[in-house]
């Protein structure tokens, strides 16, 4: 009994019962008053006034619930307004926790830019794979040598798999367990595929800038696919197979508790391990922390070169414009705090689900470049 599967955080694990024999109390004119004293520094974004609300169906125990309270502070003091009688007690939640409407703006963000994102890329992957372009056979062959385009379609294939599998996260968070965890492995080793084919293009993009001459590993592309592909995929098959329970329902926590699951999705299949998540934000933050790395030595390069080309500042453009797609916007990830929670989590929401988009107008706008430089090269 009041033990709620999503979040049973109470304050000081006090509950206060209050009923009249043989009879539901509720609606009332004037609201019963309920103070719980602490030692705590609380407010309204983290301490909030619930009762238990119990469940509807046989299988279902029941959750904490707002409705019909009303949650004044005081110093050392929680105060509950509520219009009926039941168990109450006051639920902490995290900082600056989302509202169900600001939850449900993202979650129609998140999935109109995925959507986007998955479409563009799928495009571009087919154009690029059954292009009907002629050409001379030994641009062809020099064409498909050119490692950079390959990495771009390996990236492009990753973010495909990471978008369709985060749109299917959530309708399949309401089916059977198994097909969830199965779809959470799925989003999770997508993730980490993306991010580390984003390391293998600033891994590449030095290579080309900094390493000009003189470079030469063999099976390159082979060794990159190992690495991006390989260890992701084998790091979360032996999760999922030797510790199942990683993976599983997620259930996202809003200001309102968790009554209007219903209205806005609260649940997705996802990470349900906290240490397999902090091991995911470390693998990232180290990834970033090389591209950032590698975006400071790319500008000082181009910061030294550009007095001597005139197109220096195409290039800049071009490689700056890459680098920072590929990896600088998943950095807001590690900026959650604070009045910059909400802002935070809207950019981050907006610039990476229409991070596949943005890519493919890349890479079409570069592609067009170099061609149009072919014909008038040809043509000189």
């Amino acid at each position: 009994l009041l033990q709620d599967a999503h979040n049973s955080s109470v304050l000081n694990n006090d509950v206060l019962g209050a009923f009249l024999q043989s009879r539901h109390v509720a609606r009332l004119s004037r609201p019963v008053k309920i103070q719980f004293w602490h030692d705590k520094v609380l407010d309204t974004s983290n301490a909030t006034c619930v009762f238990w609300q119990p469940g509807a169906g046989a299988g279902s125990t029941g959750s904490w619930s707002r409705e019909g309270c009303k949650t004044t502070h005081r110093e050392g003091t929680v105060i509950c307004h509520c219009d009926h009688l039941s168990y109450f007690a006051v639920l902490l939640l995290p900082a600056g926790t989302l509202s169900p409407a600001q939850l449900a703006s993202l979650t129609h963000i998140s999935t109109i830019g995925c959507s986007l994102s998955a479409a563009a890329i799928l495009c571009t992957l087919l154009l690029c794979c059954f292009s009907s372009t002629p050409c001379p056979p030994p641009s062809c062959r020099q064409r498909l040598r050119d490692n950079t385009t390959r990495i771009h379609m390996h990236l492009l294939a990753a973010l495909l798999l990471l978008n369709c599998s985060f749109l299917l996260s959530t309708p399949l968070a309401t089916g059977a367990e198994g097909l969830c965890q199965v779809t959470a492995a799925l989003l999770h080793a997508s993730l980490l595929c993306a991010l580390a084919w984003m390391a293998a293009e600033a891994f590449h993009l030095l290579l080309l800038l900094v390493k000009v001459y003189n470079v030469y590993i063999q099976h390159y592309l082979l060794k990159l696919c190992l690495f991006a592909w390989g260890l992701p995929t084998l790091a979360v098959a032996a999760a999922f197979v030797f510790k199942g329970d990683t993976y599983g329902y997620h259930t996202i926590s809003t200001s309102e508790g968790y009554r209007n699951a219903t209205i806005v999705p609260s649940a997705r299949c996802w990470l349900t391990s906290p240490p397999a998540h902090y091991t995911t934000l470390c693998y990232a933050g180290l990834i970033l922390l090389f591209n950032m790395l590698v975006l400071g030595r790319v500008a000082m390069i181009l910061r030294r070169i550009q007095r001597q080309k005139g197109q220096a500042r195409k290039d800049w453009a071009t490689v700056l414009g890459l680098t920072c797609l590929l990896g600088t916007t998943w950095g807001l990830a590690f900026f959650r705090f604070g009045t910059f929670l909400i802002p935070q989590v809207y950019l981050f929401t907006i610039l990476n689900s229409l991070q596949g988009l943005f890519i493919c107008l890349w890479y079409a706008t570069v592609h067009r470049r170099s061609k149009q430089g072919s014909v008038s090269n040809t043509s000189r």
